[in-house]
């Protein structure tokens, strides 16, 4: 079952804050550059261009060892992991 939840906060390209959580919310089966290394930058912009300010579902699919969700996350009905997985491979 999606969450219907507003994206408050984009950290970096896989993983953003809402504005019902406590813990983050990371993409599941998409890896992006962590912070500091090399195309990090681009990946948050982007993901941020997607999400940040919209209500977007979410599929909680597992936890990660931090307490995170770990989700499918949908804007209307595009999968926003499609979009950035689509999005690495430009």
């Amino acid at each position: 079952m999606r969450r219907k939840e507003t994206v408050t906060k984009v950290t970096d390209g896989d993983t953003f804050e809402t504005d019902k959580r406590k813990n983050a919310v990371r993409l599941a089966d998409v890896d992006t550059p962590e912070r500091g290394r090399r195309g990090a930058p681009e990946a948050r912009e982007k993901l941020r261009n997607l999400i940040e300010g919209e209500e977007v579902g979410i599929e909680t699919v597992a936890r990660d060892k931090h307490g995170c969700s770990v989700a499918r996350v949908y804007l209307g009905r595009e999968s926003v992991n499609k979009k950035m997985q689509d999005k690495g491979k430009e």
